[in-house]
């Protein structure tokens, strides 16, 4: 049939919402107008598919399936069908039940029966992978949706990426015409005690005081009575505890300086056990470069940069270990602005600076590469990834030219 339908997965859907415009996943602190949300669900989605919408299934869960007030608002609007999965309390948190698995059945029902042409799903859990595979082989054209991300993370399955005939982002423009934050609930102090409670409360109790007045013959001694007790109708504080320090107050506390130190002014030592004693040594400074002083990448990327070098990684990046190095290299001079900055690396070349160079090695992970191979590092990939990080430097930096070797 020549329809679309759109599967919503409400905790995804929601939760990313709130994450992107509160900073918190979670959904009381956002407030949803379900009329404007499903009309522009059902907009796009005709838009993008070209095909009049035959049906929008709201997946959620609730305590019991019983529906909520929001559910019970989406069911009476025109074209909407909410599936209820459980909600269920499990080690402190809830716990969704049998969602994906109501995602799953209906989109291989669909699929089957052939009651559409293009299929919606707006889902981050790789859990459907299997209903997308199934869905595409009886012909059944799938679109994937994501929420844009604030937080720098990738909120949806990279595996659903891969599977998906289309897919798109729903920006934060798009969010904000349906959502908006809950405004956060006064908190008032709590009642302090009234004064004379808080009289009764402050005072010592009276076998604290009577244990320390009383002398060796059991009668009390009136001036230390008096030395606890303090001015009639003046309650006294107690005594302060002995505080026994921990092993993190006393790491924090400065060491004091070795007399041979001191006497020498040289930094701090080591002290090595011989056979001759304690000896002590002199603890070496690594070497610092110029170019160790800069920043990193990940000291000059913004959350939003962080969620688009992500969507850029699983869309577009082929994962060459030589392209992986000029992709890092490419974004971190960019970023960093003021390219004469880097200028300062040529006289250290081939070597990276150690904290850029840690960086690099680990963007180059998300792909695979530096994984083990019959027991070994493949340090091919390691000269590839780098060769392309100076390749790029070379290309955008004055002075590369000279010293990067084709």
């Amino acid at each position: 049939m020549d329809r679309c339908v759109v599967l919503v997965d409400a905790g995804y859907l929601l939760g990313a919402a709130a994450s992107l415009l509160a900073g918190d996943p979670s959904r009381s602190r956002v407030t949803v107008d379900h009329t404007a949300l499903i009309t522009a669900l059902r907009e796009r989605a005709e838009a993008e598919t070209g095909l009049p919408l035959l049906r929008i299934y709201w997946f959620d869960a609730a305590p019991d399936r019983r529906p909520m007030p929001e559910h019970r608002r989406l069911r009476v609007l025109p074209r909407v069908t909410v599936r209820l999965g459980a909600l269920t309390r499990a080690e402190g948190r809830w716990v969704q039940k049998g969602v994906d698995a109501a995602m799953h059945a209906e989109l291989s029902e669909l699929a089957r029966n052939r009651a559409c042409a293009d299929v919606v799903l707006i889902t981050g859990d790789g859990d459907l992978l299997p209903g997308m595979m199934s869905a595409k082989e009886h012909g059944v054209v799938v679109h994937l949706w994501a929420l844009q991300a604030a937080d720098g993370d990738f909120n949806q399955s990279e595996d659903l990426v891969g599977e998906a005939d289309e897919r798109r982002v729903l920006d934060r423009e798009w969010i904000e015409g349906s959502f908006s934050l809950r405004e956060a609930a006064t908190v008032f102090p709590a009642p302090g005690p009234r004064h004379e409670i808080a009289k009764i409360l402050a005072a010592p109790p009276a076998a604290a005081v009577a244990a320390a007045g009383r002398p060796a013959n059991g009668s009390p001694a009136p001036a230390a009575v008096a030395a606890v007790a303090g001015p009639v109708g003046r309650p006294q504080p107690a005594a302060a505890l002995k505080v026994v320090p921990t092993p993190k107050d006393l790491a924090g506390r400065a060491v004091a300086p070795h007399p041979v130190t001191a006497a020498n002014g040289s930094g701090p030592v080591l002290r090595w056990s011989s056979d001759r004693g304690w000896v002590d040594r002199p603890v070496p400074e690594p070497a610092v470069t110029a170019g160790d002083t800069l920043p990193t990448l990940a000291q000059l990327t913004t959350a939003e940069q962080r969620w688009a070098d992500r969507e850029e990684d699983i869309t577009t990046i082929g994962g060459d270990a030589h392209e992986v190095g000029q992709v890092f290299a490419r974004r971190w001079t960019e970023r960093l602005g003021d390219v004469e900055r880097l200028t300062v690396l040529w006289p250290d070349y081939p070597r990276i600076p150690h904290r850029v160079d840690g960086e690099l090695l680990r963007y180059a992970a998300r792909f695979g590469l530096l994984a083990h191979k019959d027991d070994q590092i493949d340090e091919h990939d390691r000269y590839a990834i780098r060769a392309g990080f100076w390749k790029e430097l070379a290309a955008r930096v004055p002075g590369g030219d000279l010293v990067v070797d084709d």
